[in-house]
């Protein structure tokens, strides 16, 4: 069976935005799958399967899958018919997610000095002090250049209607983006001949723009500074990524053991000496990142870091503190901050957003909770919500009671019926639902995305959780003249 064939039997799902196709014809910028792909057979398609499968094997390119109780650590899913978005519709794209970063990053330096933002009522006094990742410790930090958000995975998804909305922004220490660029070289591989007449859009300048973005904002620009990635260590789900991104950078992979502070300063130990740090991308989590400061009992921090950082003598990428612009329940207030800060109406709009403390919204969410998502407000990878179309009774009412002793923890979202793509399985095409995840670098010359993304795609029929966490995959974008 062709390709083509495997289109003509391509289910509808009815009342879901198909990226493919229409009702009556396939979408036109879907068209190059057609021409390029058409006269691939199922069994050369299954035979490049396998062949995606064995590069990933090889290459070790895996996640961990926690709650899965045959081995926590499984090869990256990866379904090898990529995802098309036309330059038109990205430019959308890149045009909303540098407004919104814009915007955060002036409510972070603001929520960190002034509060004006607090002050004139745009934003509750209360959900900020309200909100554990509000780090006070951050208070009156100067970052360089007044950024931020150095990096950021901005989750987009479309909805029935076609309308792309920002579901989560991802601020701190967003992930996936390894995966991304193995995915085109993969895509590549198994398929030599597309790229050249298909006028791919290239991601894999990313580490070159990050490391001249980590670079730039050395506290010592007059020496050759030295940049370094800090990990948890192996045991980190998305350890592979940082191997992967500090290989190829070219710069140091540390844990907190390889580094030391003596006089405010941070060095590495090295096999001639310590060595000055100038730049930490960090990969560990605000509360264990200085023991002396955060959890006093981490092992994963380095004692003394935020004398270091306060003083100025070393930038740390994300800056500390961001996960207050994480927050579920401060995400509904980014297209008010980008009114207050840029004097600009959204462009890509929020989902539309409950907050659990508002008793007239709590009631509302609660009456519809078969249309609703209940999460909250500082998880993340899919875990710690409920879809009310799926809950049970007892799990519906096990979530209210939690909602009822804690509010401020939980927010409501209508259920969005996630845009569908085609998938090759079991040779097949099926539809299945997608988000997107396109990275943002943030340095003193601009914002700079890399055409694309990571399409994360949910394998299992009629599931909406996408999450590589949650055992979902992913798919090459090709963003297309």
């Amino acid at each position: 069976m062709s390709l083509m064939s495997l289109l003509e039997s391509y289910p509808s799902t009815p009342g879901v935005w198909d990226e493919l196709r229409t009702e009556t014809s396939v979408r036109t910028h879907y068209e190059i799958i057609e021409h390029m792909m058409g006269n691939f057979s199922s069994n050369e398609l299954l035979q490049k399967e396998k062949q995606a499968a064995e590069l990933f094997m090889n290459r070790g390119i895996t996640f961990t899958v926690y709650f899965d109780n045959a081995g926590i650590e499984r090869i990256f899913p990866f379904d090898i018919i990529p995802r098309i978005i036309t330059s038109l519709e990205w430019q959308h794209l890149e045009s909303g997610i540098k407004q919104r970063l814009k915007a955060l990053n002036l409510f972070l330096k603001d929520i960190y000095s002034e509060q004006q933002i607090l002050n004139d009522n745009i934003i509750p006094h209360a959900l900020i002090a309200s909100c554990p990742h509000y780090t006070r410790e951050a208070h009156g930090i100067r970052v360089p250049y007044d950024i931020y958000v150095h990096i950021a995975g901005i989750d987009l998804i479309r909805g029935q209607d076609g309308t792309i909305y920002v579901l989560e922004d991802n601020l701190r220490t967003p992930s996936g983006v390894s995966y991304m660029m193995e995915n085109r070289d993969v895509t590549k591989r198994i398929f030599p001949d597309l790229f050249a007449s298909a006028h791919v859009k290239t991601v894999t300048n990313y580490p070159l723009i990050l490391h001249n973005i980590l670079a730039s904002l050395s506290p010592q620009p007059s020496r050759d500074n030295t940049v370094v990635l800090l990990t948890p260590g192996p045991f980190n789900s998305a350890y592979y990524e940082h191997t992967f991104l500090a290989r190829q950078m070219g710069i140091e992979l540390v844990e907190a053991r390889d580094l030391v502070i003596d006089n405010h300063k941070v060095f590495m130990k090295t096999t001639a000496g310590l060595h000055q740090v100038d730049v930490i991308y960090r990969r560990v989590d605000d509360e264990f990142l200085d023991p002396l400061v955060f959890k006093p009992d981490s092992v994963l921090g380095v004692p003394g870091l935020m004398s270091a950082f306060r003083k100025g003598n070393v930038a740390i990428v994300n800056a500390v503190g961001n996960g207050v612009a994480d927050d579920k329940a401060i995400y509904a207030y980014v297209p008010a901050m980008i009114k207050y800060y840029l004097n600009e109406d959204q462009i890509l709009p929020n989902v539309p957003t409950y907050h659990m403390q508002d008793m007239g919204e709590r009631e509302f969410v609660f009456n519809n909770m078969q249309k609703m998502v209940v999460k909250q407000t500082n998880q993340s990878g899919g875990y710690g919500m409920l879809m009310g179309n799926k809950a049970s009774d007892e799990e519906v009412e096990k979530m209210k009671m939690a909602v009822a002793q804690n509010p401020r923890n939980y927010i409501g979202q209508p259920i969005i019926q996630l845009s569908t793509v085609p998938c090759f399985i079991d040779g097949r095409l099926e539809p299945r639902r997608v988000d997107l995840r396109p990275y943002a670098l943030c340095g003193p010359s601009g914002i700079e995305i890399v055409p694309g993304g990571l399409t994360r795609v949910a394998l299992k029929e009629g599931s909406l959780v996408v999450n590589s966490s949650q055992g979902g995959g992913s798919k090459d974008t090709w963003v297309i003249e």
